[in-house]
């Protein structure tokens, strides 16, 4: 039996979940069934198997209270049983047990696996951010192979010891973490070590992140900062180089050198926001930044002659990484804003995450698009260049003029996506008026989607048909705009809203006795007739008034 605080602490994500022995549906709680937990079980481990591996804590609620696991022995067999029994081929799999606040919790533990493990109904399950999602088997397939043809992170290097590290990183990661480990076992707990001939090994992976002078493992361990002026590269006499840095260190320390090297260049600019001049960055520091997290993470480090550069411009940055996308990411994947995620180094990855750099996995791309939309910026744009350097390129021009992105603002709380937007600026600067037909030609969406985003809009009182003039529709006026209709299931959440503020999932299974996906699809439906809007992602998502709606 032991006792880690750092499990209480753990945030749901790609390499960490809870769950719940207990079933809440009812009007009085009761122990779910061993095989339901099983199955629940056996989901969970398939997905990080088949993703970067992860851990599981059984008997813990979603606020992180500890509620245990209390089965007779036969029963808790099922349980243990679930990763062999309910999955094929098997997976190796890790438990022990953990005590927190006087009840026994279950831990599991699934390092990434070679194989594509399915589940006993069929099922192919990849972890993505916190959920487990359905996959196609070929695209997991896909995955492996690329895992197995270039995991170059996990390779041993015997000539390296304890001593090439530095354990002032290795305290740092026990303080953001909780661990209380020693340095060999912490080691071991991220599978950075491996045991040979009974000595210990370090992989390359171990070396990168903690060594000492890591440049002396990989000559590429840095990365290049360039400030070019103007906006193209020129040499010889013409030579345009304004600033250039060189920024060398272990990984965790690495990303955060960058940053504080490449910040002060990143200017600010004027934007009139309410009547009043606000300072911006002309690039959101989220976007930029998480480029050179996933630069750093992502890239390929068997390709030792190249570093990571960052060639900064007067109208645009753009983050360099050696090596090519990995199976399935595809540039029109990301363009899609799909949140799809796989590691060429997933343990890497995983001591960047639990440092606090990486959050929710295949989340960072989309939301590099939202954050740029949000401050009225052209999307990111991706790029494979000769040589394998997969690129992030990041511009300071704006979509919209200054006047389009102020009369844009009034519609925030509404949740539109940025086709919608681009509508609406179409119709502003077209008398207030559009057809279907400008709006499929103006984004280059069939008629489908275009129907769909028209109805959403008419749905929410920004835009009607107009009464002539055939299938021609128009904006509303902001004084014309109706609130929007309140179904009954919604009104019995409304003094929760009044209390709190906010509703969540569980508030709705409790007040509505229904289950979480139901509540979970009544939410959605509240957000989508402009009733609520969503902050926050996951299990902890809260879901707050918009500003039309009132109680």
């Amino acid at each position: 039996m032991q006792n880690w605080n750092w499990l209480k602490t753990q945030q749901e994500g790609q390499f960490f979940e809870r769950k719940s022995c207990i079933d809440r549906s009812g009007k009085k709680p009761k122990r779910k069934k061993a095989q339901e937990v099983a199955y629940a079980v056996a989901e969970t481990l398939v997905a990080m198997a088949n993703a970067d591996g992860g851990t599981l804590a059984l008997g813990i609620e979603d606020d992180g209270t500890p509620t245990g696991v209390n089965y007779p022995p036969d029963r808790l067999k099922v349980i243990l049983e679930a990763p062999k029994r309910l999955v094929q081929p098997p997976l190796k799999v890790r438990h022990y047990w953990v005590e927190l606040e006087e009840v026994k919790v279950l831990v599991f533990e699934v390092d990434w696996s070679p194989d594509e493990h399915q589940l006993s109904d069929g099922r192919y399950l990849l972890r993505i951010g916190d959920k487990n999602m359905p996959f196609p088997a070929s695209d997991i397939a896909a995955i492996k192979e690329g895992k197995r043809r270039r995991v170059t992170e996990s390779r041993l290097v015997p000539e390296a010891s304890l001593s090439d590290l530095d354990h002032t990183l290795l305290e740092e990661l026990r303080k953001k973490t909780g661990l209380t480990f020693p340095d060999k076992e912490l080691l071991q707990h991220y599978r950075l070590v491996e045991t040979r001939n009974g000595r210990l090994v370090l992989t390359l992976a171990a070396l990168l992140l903690f060594a000492k002078d890591p440049i002396r493992w990989h000559p590429a361990c840095y990365v290049d900062f360039v400030k070019w002026e103007g906006t193209a590269r020129r040499f010889g006499p013409d030579l345009n180089v304004v600033k250039r840095s060189r920024i060398e260190a272990p990984l965790p320390k690495l990303i955060e050198q960058t940053f504080a090297t490449i910040q002060p260049h990143i200017r600010e600019r004027q934007q009139l926001v309410d009547l009043f001049f606000e300072e911006r960055f002309e690039y959101p520091t989220f976007a930029w930044q998480e480029a050179i997290i996933n630069a750093v993470a992502h890239r390929d480090y068997a390709l030792e002659g190249t570093p990571i550069e960052v060639w900064l411009f007067d109208d645009r940055m753009e983050v360099r990484s050696p090596g090519e996308l990995v199976e399935p990411v595809t540039i029109e994947r990301l363009l899609r804003r799909e949140r799809v995620h796989a590691s060429r180094n997933p343990r890497i990855v995983r001591v960047l995450t639990d440092w606090g750099y990486m959050r929710e996995l295949g989340e960072g791309v989309p939301r590099m698009f939202e954050v740029m939309e949000r401050e009225g910026l052209q999307p990111p744009e991706f790029k494979m260049e000769a040589g394998a350097i997969f690129t992030v390129v990041l511009r300071n021009t704006p979509v919209y003029p200054p006047e389009t992105l102020r009369w844009l603002k009034q519609f925030e709380e509404y949740g539109l996506s940025p086709n919608q937007k681009r509508l609406l600026a179409y119709a502003h600067a077209h008398g207030g008026r559009f057809t279907s037909r400008a709006y499929q030609k103006l984004v280059g969406i069939d008629l489908y989607t275009a129907s769909r985003d028209i109805k959403d809009l008419i749905r929410k009182g920004i835009v009607r048909l107009q009464r002539k003039g055939g299938r021609v529709y128009e904006l509303v006026h902001p004084m014309e705009r109706e609130a929007p209709i309140v179904p009954e299931d919604f009104r019995q959440m409304i003094s929760i809203l009044r209390e709190k503020g906010f509703i969540q999932n569980k508030d709705v299974r409790a007040r509505l006795g229904v289950s979480r996906l139901q509540a979970f699809r009544l939410l959605k439906s509240w957000v989508d007739l402009g009733l609520l809007k969503m902050e926050g992602k996951g299990r902890g998502a809260r879901y707050l008034l918009r500003g039309n709606v009132s109680l």
